[in-house]
């Protein structure tokens, strides 16, 4: 008789660990954000949405951290 396994049940010896995660709220630094208006050519654009595909996010996100680096390297402040 073959012996059945049940896969929602724990296999061997088993530890607790620590909880090594942070809460929800500690797991992004929100930045404050205004919404603007702007015209971007399609090439961009496609450009971006494509990147953003293989990279596993949002175009929009992309397109707002070149803007932050941009601004961050050419600031006097």
């Amino acid at each position: 008789m073959k012996k059945m396994i049940k896969h929602d049940m724990p296999i061997g010896k088993l530890t607790r660990i620590k909880d090594v995660l942070p809460p929800p709220e500690e797991l992004f630094m929100p930045q404050d954000t205004v919404k603007v208006t702007l015209s971007l050519s399609k090439s961009s654009i496609d450009f971006f949405k494509r990147q953003a595909g293989l990279c596993h996010t949002k175009y929009q996100r992309m397109i707002r951290q070149i803007v932050d680096m941009y601004a961050a390297k050419y600031s006097s402040t």
